[in-house]
């Protein structure tokens, strides 16, 4: 087996290097008319190009292109960047959070998170809430069945346990989620007593059970110990769905590379994972094609860096709605993936990681006042009316909650498999803070379709919604 340099990263020499020869971020508009190039230029360190591509990708930033170099000792990094609309960066908030965060260190939570996320949205507040200490995280892996997230969040609302935020992604018939839950029946908090802790466990224990057939397997824990010890929310989902796929993967000894390509989405683009490696410069270099979409990078480089490999040199793309991606990687200890059955699991779960987020069927967004069982509530209104939740993000800033839900079955049976965007411009006017009309109202949904006639029905299926979640809401709320 090949090896080549081995990355050593001794903390107290990345210090000294830092302060000989500061982190420099520079985020330029004026070298190109259709994007933001933000440059990185600092001392490597291990897991760098994780935590700089989740700043960007916290920040609902779109990455069309990205060129990694960290051979050594130094990286120097430049992504092409524009926001959900496409458009440069201009706001001084958010480019002085940019610098900042990516600078390294904790200097980039002096800027308040709630000035970003006004700008922005889920992706940032779930940042700040999975290293608090005010929050309970509970994690499951389960075979995907209708109404599973809205059981789970009715029977926590049933203990007292208020949702702050939740990560909710299902793939190939399993399901991955992580809650984040504070104990309001003591006010607020994690859940602190290790009887009442149990009790929780049980009660879920019980519906998820009942949920599944006998002898399924799944995985769920509430999580205890120090929130440095948590990992990002979009990792945690990447990583349960990972050693959730460990136990079905299957390798071929001969050499069959029957999982190399798929397709992916309804434009036929075919997901084409490529490896080969580079003897002259002792590389493994890992070609990834797929459909593009908002977070792939951040996906890709995860599943890279949790698989025990490093990334030297990169090279990412997209043009319409192809992706590609080029990686020149090698394990930690510095060898190249040199064995066709470790080349397969890598192809593998790069198909499943680039494909684990593609969306299907309709993407409708909620802008509510925040209370408990806020989660069950919509959940339930989907369930009721035929839906079936395949992804879901939903978090809370304040007194306000904000998410977005993916939905299927019912809505595929009437529009096929076109898929539904949200209405961007709306969301831009919730993170205004009151400045509009659409705070006047308890709660709200969106979507959009991307023809003309799922547009009609998706808009009908956003009213029949949003009819019962202000019915829900004000039910609730009179009463208060």
């Amino acid at each position: 087996m090949a090896t080549g340099y081995k990355p050593y990263f001794d903390p107290d020499y990345e210090s000294l290097i830092e302060s000989i020869h500061p982190p420099r971020v520079c985020v330029d508009n004026e070298t190109c008319t259709d994007c933001t190039l933000v440059k990185v230029d600092r001392a490597n360190k291990h897991e760098i190009l994780v935590e700089m591509v989740q700043v960007l990708t916290d920040l609902d930033l779109l990455i069309s292109k990205s060129y990694i170099s960290s051979d050594g000792g130094w990286c120097m990094d430049v992504f092409h960047v524009t926001d959900q609309l496409g458009h440069k960066l201009t706001d001084d908030t958010l480019i002085h959070y940019i610098q900042q965060s990516l600078c390294g260190g904790r200097r980039g939570d002096k800027t308040e998170v709630k000035e970003v996320t006004n700008r922005t949205c889920i992706g940032s507040i779930m940042r700040s809430l999975h290293v608090s200490t005010n929050y309970t995280a509970f994690e499951l892996t389960a075979m995907d069945k209708p109404g599973l997230l809205s059981k789970i969040s009715a029977v926590l609302a049933e203990l007292g346990c208020n949702v702050a935020a939740a990560g909710f992604w299902t793939h190939k018939k399993r399901a991955a989620s992580v809650l984040y839950i504070e104990d309001e029946s003591k006010g607020g908090g994690p859940i602190t007593s290790a009887e009442r802790m149990l009790h929780v466990e049980e009660q879920l224990a019980i519906v998820v059970g009942a949920h599944h057939g006998k002898g399924e397997r799944r995985i769920m824990r509430l999580v205890e110990g120090p929130p440095s010890a948590r990992v990002h929310t979009g990792r945690r989902l990447h990583q349960l769905m990972q050693a959730d796929m460990h136990h079905e993967i299957s390798c071929s000894k001969d050499g069959n590379d029957s999982g190399k390509r798929r397709r992916s989405g309804s434009n036929n683009i075919v997901t084409d994972v490529c490896i080969e490696n580079c003897k002259e410069k002792e590389y493994t270099v890992v070609n990834v094609r797929c459909k593009d979409r908002p977070k792939l990078l951040f996906d890709t480089v995860c599943t890279l860096t949790d698989l025990g490999y490093v990334v030297f040199h990169a090279a990412i793309s997209s043009r319409d709605s192809l992706a590609v991606q080029e990686y020149y990687i090698r394990q930690r200890d510095g060898c190249t993936l040199d064995s066709e059955r470790e080349r397969q699991r890598v192809r593998q779960y790069l198909i499943e990681a680039s494909e684990r987020r593609v969306s299907h069927g309709v993407k409708l967004d909620v802008c509510t006042k925040n209370r408990v069982g806020l989660l069950s509530d919509i959940t339930r209104v989907f369930r009721e009316h035929g839906l079936s939740v395949s992804r879901a993000e939903i978090s809370t800033l304040g007194e306000k909650a904000i998410g977005s839900f993916y939905t299927v079955e019912l809505v595929r049976s009437v529009i096929g498999a076109t898929v539904l965007e949200v209405n961007k411009s709306i969301s831009a006017e919730w993170s205004s803070n009151g400045s509009n009309s659409q705070n006047n109202r308890s709660s709200s949904t969106c979507c959009e379709g991307v023809e003309e006639r799922p547009a009609k029905l998706s808009l009908g299926l956003g009213s029949l919604l949003w009819a019962q979640f202000e019915r829900l809401s004000s039910n609730s709320w009179g009463s208060a």
